[in-house]
């Protein structure tokens, strides 16, 4: 058995312009990263445009038309200030979902024991109805969902430990008990959701951290909160939501993680997931903003994905 990486080159030319921090650099860096010898046995695949029926268990097909739509001929079109596209963007984002879809599609039919998607734009900002925080499509959500309706999973697990609250996975879970939704992140901060009180239909558990939190914060959200709630969920299937923009050289924000806690959630993850879900992970990329910083720690990452 292996570790798949799904990546797509359109995934490279979505170009939301000059100076902004969600470059095509990030997904250089992080592709570059995982060249080394340490990762010859990962089995690469190209991902596959995400199916219609598959983006729109998450956002309304009208939404997904006009955001297609209004991807540009030339130039860039700017959904808010910090989302912005460019002519290769509606393609970047379908690859981007359809990355995260066929990985689900790999595990659960045993093709390998987890999956990681280097891809772009992030996704878990983008709330139903609404693309926003650099993300169009819901990447994990369009996922998580197709292991549900597509494999019949009963229960399906997101966890984000990205700096940003996931707004757009949470918006899409709360009120659905066979979903659960988990994240760490810096708070307050963008998009100023994530208090500790929205709980959901009791399947969604959120641990704000204090600007300058460091590792033993991280670690504590996870083993008090997270982790015994996933354990009582039983989740069939274990997405990760992973942002590495809590590092601490991270240019967006204030928390003080390295590689060490990389490595050491993800080693708690797989347990989980071995307890419950057959070992089935998949993984995909969402923010980091030092270039240094994100490729060592996808690359800590994925040495725990590929050590199983």
């Amino acid at each position: 058995m292996t570790t798949l990486l799904y990546t797509h080159p359109a995934c490279l030319e979505h170009d939301p312009g000059q100076y902004h921090p969600e470059a095509p650099a990030r997904l250089r860096a992080v592709l570059s990263a995982l060249e080394g010898p340490d990762f010859a046995r990962l089995e690469r695949r190209e991902a596959p445009e995400a199916a219609l029926d598959d983006i729109a268990r998450v956002h309304p097909r009208v939404f997904v038309e006009r955001l297609l739509a209004a991807v540009p001929k030339s130039g860039h079109a700017g959904i808010d200030a910090d989302t912005i596209m460019s002519p290769a963007s509606g393609q970047a984002a379908l690859r981007a979902a359809g990355a995260v879809a066929a990985a689900v599609d790999a595990v659960v039919a045993g093709e390998a024991d987890n999956a990681f998607c280097a891809v772009r734009p992030p996704g878990h900002h983008a709330e139903p109805g609404r693309a926003m925080g650099f993300c169009l499509f819901n990447n994990i959500a369009i996922g998580a969902l197709r292991a549900r309706e597509v494999h019949g999973l009963a229960r399906v697990a997101v966890i984000d430990f990205d700096v940003h609250h996931g707004n757009g996975t949470q918006a899409r879970f709360a009120d659905d008990s066979s979903l659960f939704y988990a994240s760490t992140h810096q708070y307050p901060l963008y998009p100023g959701t994530g208090a500790a009180s929205e709980t959901g239909v009791g399947n969604i558990v959120n641990v704000p951290l204090r600007p300058m939190a460091g590792s033993q914060d991280f670690r504590l959200g996870f083993t008090r909160q997270i982790l015994p709630a996933l354990d009582a969920f039983r989740p069939e299937m274990l997405l990760i939501s992973a942002g590495f923009d809590a590092h601490r050289s991270d240019p967006l924000a204030q928390l003080l993680l390295d590689e060490s806690d990389y490595t050491w959630v993800t080693e708690q993850l797989l347990a989980v997931a071995r307890a419950h879900a057959g070992g089935r992970v998949v993984s995909t990329l969402e923010g980091g903003y030092d270039l240094h910083a994100l490729g060592a720690s996808v690359a800590a990452h994925l040495r725990v994905l590929m050590s199983v």
